[in-house]
């Protein structure tokens, strides 16, 4: 991806580095540690996106705390029950490896091929700055759920998601990319709980997707796809566990890979 690039928000030391220690699900000196097996989250010393910066981040940009993201801890009943409901999205963030990049593209075709139904009530954007998947990752779960969100007088976010609502994917991008309020907060929340200053031309091959329910259906937004990706039906009530679902095929790709993390947008 050429063009513009913004400070990597996933490549912060103190947010990226898991802790993979095979004990049973628990509390081990103040952090959750679960079972390091396929199908599962490994043991996080924190978030590979702490929800603390998304939720400044979002403040920041004038989203009322009605809705805050919270630390989803693992894919079993037990652990999915703590996560304070109802939920609205979903962001995954995931290593892009070569069995992903394959699948992506098998995917791709596939679709192109078959067709799949998207209602144009998806509000979806294409990436086309370097490390911003995960300021694009919550504006699509903000703009898929914008009539529960509350935003403060002169709300930035409000302002961009307004004015870009009746652009295509492609516009939205380039809209972006001349949008200053918000690659200053992005590069800001970059700089969130960071030791050093982080590298903007450092390799990252780390993603954020969010995953949201519109009009009966879980869709899977990535602006790095060509569209959205429709995985079927969901309501308000199972977001959550159908979203997990996908996180899970994510996993399931990657057996041998520990960099998971998932994040809940709930009602405060």
């Amino acid at each position: 991806m050429e063009g513009q690039r913004w400070l990597p928000l996933e490549a912060n030391p103190e947010v990226s580095r898991l802790r993979s220690r095979p004990e049973a699900v628990g509390r081990s000196g103040g952090d959750w540690v679960a079972a390091a097996s396929p199908g599962q989250f490994v043991a996080k010393s924190c978030s590979l996106f702490r929800f603390q910066v998304t939720n400044q981040f979002l403040k920041q940009l004038g989203l009322h705390p009605n809705w805050q993201f919270v630390d989803v801890y693992g894919m079993d009943p037990e652990l999915l029950s703590m996560v304070p409901r109802p939920v609205c999205a979903v962001l995954l963030l995931f290593p892009i490896t070569e069995k992903y990049e394959v699948f992506r593209t098998e995917e791709e075709e596939k679709i192109k091929s078959q067709g799949q139904d998207v209602t144009p009530s998806v509000y979806f954007m294409k990436q086309t700055i370097s490390n911003a998947c995960g300021t694009i990752g919550l504006i699509h779960a903000i703009a898929n759920n914008k009539n529960k969100m509350h935003f403060e007088s002169g709300s930035t976010l409000k302002k961009f998601l307004e004015e870009s609502a009746s652009m295509s994917p492609e516009e939205r991008a380039r809209y972006l990319e001349s949008y200053d309020a918000i690659r200053v907060t992005h590069e800001t929340s970059a700089h969130e709980g960071q030791t050093e200053a982080p590298n903007i031309d450092e390799k990252v091959d780390l993603h954020f997707i969010a995953l949201v329910h519109v009009d009966g259906h879980l869709y899977e937004l990535d602006g790095r796809k060509p569209f959205p990706i429709n995985h079927g039906e969901t309501s308000d009530e199972t977001l959550l566990e159908d979203a997990i679902e996908v996180c899970k095929k994510f996993m399931e790709r990657d057996p041998d890979e520990l960099r998971f993390n998932a994040i809940a947008l709930s009602a405060a």
